[in-house]
């Protein structure tokens, strides 16, 4: 194991192999439902299911081992939720375009992406990030979960009267998730070893024996993927008609990867003076995956913030990455096996994740509300308009009007004022996301 020691310093960010696959497998169970889910979603744009299934597969572990084995980061990769659905309800069921042309646009905006990574426009985009917008994107972050997880546990549920309410807690996924929550926490607060995987692996034992979940078995033969390799259409993702779309590709990759990023390094301590050290490389990770996903068949990857449960198992290298990159590679042929996990097993973890990552609000600057509202509007509108990328928007539209109508235009920086015309450019002109 030596090599691994000197390739990902090891026992410099103290952590050790065991460590690191233990959490790897910890933030692949939290999100291996993005490869059911994600040919679902895709499925009703018209895309064949089964090759969006490999694809989701295989773009997830690209992106994953290059963050891993060239970012040395414990942070995976995978189609994103909400660009998914925005990919197939608001592109081809809400515009008509066809899935091709909407891989083209994909395409390109993950081609822009890499270009401003190269020449690290992207990175000084993210160092001109103000402290309390950066502190509070990872809060945001958090919440978010908290609101996923609530969701997949059946302990928040839709309401036409209120938008939200609580669910039926006489349900058994309901229960279990709590039973779990409380394990969870109580077993990290004792110290062992592997808690969060615990927690998840217990309750979908208990599913199997009160909940009637089914087991399907282990191991079946991967489809193909050849309905949906390289079947984008670049020239009519040019036409002038859906450069708005790519625009809205671009600008929601930019700043939901941006801040998954951020909020996961900072909650594993790899922060250092408020920055990522080997940040562009993440970015270069984050946007080829972006670029290879389109020619195999989904839409945008980006950093995934069910990396945070890893990060909270231990992981702090780039080997935690690589242990989901290869789990997702094996899920083309254990997928029965991954599918038997359930959204009520992973959601404790989650939950539990989203209640330390809300510590990060107390670094925010109280007394000075053109720091404080901009920070809170920034975590506030993450989960309530279920977009990373909206919140950072807000935030960054409030924080440059506050100081300007408060006589302190000055301290804002320019990448600052760059980025929130842009948003309000794409609001008031694009309709946003």
């Amino acid at each position: 194991m030596g090599w691994m020691e000197r390739f990902f310093k090891l026992k410099e960010q103290g952590t050790d192999v065991r460590t690191e696959l233990l959490a790897g497998l910890t933030t692949f169970l939290t999100m291996a439902y993005i490869i059911f889910v994600n040919p679902s979603i895709l499925g009703d744009a018209g895309m064949p299911k089964d090759a969006v299934f490999v694809a989701t597969c295989v773009a997830a572990a690209i992106g994953t081992l290059v963050m891993g084995l060239y970012a040395n980061y414990p942070i995976a990769l995978a189609p994103g939720m909400g660009l998914n659905a925005y990919f197939a309800y608001g592109v081809v069921k809400g515009m008509g375009y066809t899935w091709e042309a909407a891989l083209g646009a994909v395409f390109i905006s993950g081609c822009l992406f890499l270009a401003i990574s190269l020449f690290r426009i992207r990175e000084m985009i993210i160092n001109g990030i103000p402290h309390s917008i950066r502190t509070a994107i990872t809060a945001g972050i958090g919440l978010f979960l908290g609101i996923i997880a609530l969701k997949n546990a059946g302990i928040v549920t839709a309401s036409p009267a209120t938008l939200v309410t609580l669910g039926d807690l006489h349900q058994t996924p309901a229960l279990l998730a709590i039973a779990g929550f409380f394990v969870i926490v109580a077993l990290d607060r004792l110290k062992v070893k592997g808690a969060i995987l615990i927690g998840i692996v217990a309750v979908t034992i208990l599913s199997f024996l009160v909940a009637g979940n089914k087991f399907a078995g282990i191991v079946s033969a991967p489809p193909s993927i050849a309905p949906t390799l390289m079947k984008l259409d670049i020239s009519a993702a040019l036409s002038v008609g859906i450069l708005n779309v790519v625009l809205v590709f671009f600008l929601v990759e930019l700043f939901d990867a941006t801040g998954t990023l951020m909020g996961v390094a900072n909650r594993a301590g790899l922060l250092k003076t408020g920055k990522m050290d080997r940040l562009n490389k993440a970015l270069l990770a984050d946007s080829t995956a972006i670029v290879a996903g389109s020619m195999l068949g989904t839409s945008s990857t980006t950093a995934y913030i069910e990396s945070a449960a890893g990060v909270q198992a231990g992981g702090r290298t780039g080997l935690t990455a690589i242990t989901v990159a290869v789990l997702f590679l094996a899920c083309l042929f254990i997928a029965p096996l991954a599918g038997a996990v359930p959204a009520y097993a992973t959601a404790p973890a989650l939950f539990y994740v989203s209640c330390l990552m809300l510590r990060e609000l107390a670094d925010v600057a109280w007394d000075d509300t053109t720091e404080s509202v901009p920070a809170v509007v920034t975590a506030l509108l993450m989960p309530f308009t279920y977009s990373i990328a909206n919140g950072i928007a807000f935030g960054f539209i409030s924080y440059a009007g506050l100081k300007l109508l408060t006589g302190r235009g000055k301290e804002v920086p320019v990448m600052v004022w760059i980025i929130a015309g842009l948003f309000v450019f794409m609001y008031v002109y694009l309709g946003g996301h």
